[in-house]
């Protein structure tokens, strides 16, 4: 996926300046973004503050990482599984 050429806090500024009644056009104009592009990023990120967006980071960095836990021990649990069926 390409990386955005703006930061997550950057696209914060941005959706911050559509609240306080900017025109949209006009703020896509200003920043070189497409109305598409706006709307997915007000869809992922209007109301957001910064330290909202490192909760979520955090919290997906966690979960990501839980997952992987997770399909460890089902692996390793698999296979325990296969071996106590052949010794049966």
């Amino acid at each position: 996926m390409k990386k955005s050429q703006y930061s997550e806090k950057q696209i914060i500024e941005i959706m911050k300046e559509a609240e306080t009644g900017t025109n949209v056009d006009e703020i896509c104009r200003n920043h070189g973004i497409s109305r598409s592009c706006f709307y997915k990023w007000k869809s992922k990120y209007g109301g957001m503050e910064e330290t909202e967006l490192r909760r979520l980071r955090a919290l997906e960095s966690e979960n990501s990482q839980l997952k992987r836990m997770y399909a460890d021990l089902s692996l390793k649990h698999e296979a325990l599984k296969e071996i106590i069926e052949k010794k049966l």
